[in-house]
C-alpha cells in the first residue's frame, strides 16, 4: 500500500523516528528495510496550513494550559503539520488518539482535525476502509 501511496507519510515523522531515536529500535529498522524515501512526503507546502494551526492554537489558551500549548507546538513536533499536511492535500490521518475535547493538559491531533474539518480514523478503521478497496 505505501509503494502505491494509499498510505503515506510525512517527513517530520520520519524525522521523529530516525534522529529521536537514541538507539536502533524495532520501529526506525522496520522503516528502513520497509519503506522508500518517497513514503515520507516533505510538509513545506502546507506552511499555510500550519501557520492557521498555529493561530488556532494560539488562540485557544482559555483551554488548554500553556505548557500543552507550548509542547503541541514544538518545532520538531510532527503532530501539527500532520493535521497541516491533510487540510493541504485533503487526506484522513490515522492516529490511536482519541477526541477529549475537555482535556487541558495537552492538545490531541482530534481537536484540531475537529476544528479544521480534518477525517481522522484509528488503525482499526484504517485497515477496514483499506481492506473495502483492495
Amino acid at each position: 500500500m505505501a509503494r502505491n501511496g494509499d498510505i503515506i507519510s510525512i517527513d517530520k515523522v520520519k524525522k521523529e523516528i530516525y534522529d529521536k531515536s537514541s538507539h536502533e529500535d524495532e520501529l526506525k529498522l522496520w522503516c528502513i528495510d520497509n519503506l522508500e524515501d518517497q513514503f515520507f512526503h516533505p510538509t513545506d507546502e502546507a506552511l499555510p496550513q500550519y501557520i492557521q494551526i498555529v493561530q488556532w492554537v494560539n488562540s485557544m489558551r482559555n483551554q488548554y494550559h500553556d505548557s500543552a500549548i507550548e509542547e503541541f507546538l514544538q518545532t520538531d513536533l510532527a503532530d501539527p503539520w500532520l493535521v497541516a499536511y491533510a487540510i493541504k492535500l485533503n487526506l484522513v490521518i490515522v492516529t490511536y488518539e482519541k477526541s477529549s475535547p475537555g482535556a487541558k493538559k495537552r492538545v490531541k491531533i482530534p481537536e484540531v482535525c475537529n476544528h479544521f474539518g480534518v477525517r481522522f480514523v484509528d488503525t482499526i478503521e484504517m485497515m477496514r476502509e483499506l481492506n473495502s478497496k483492495f
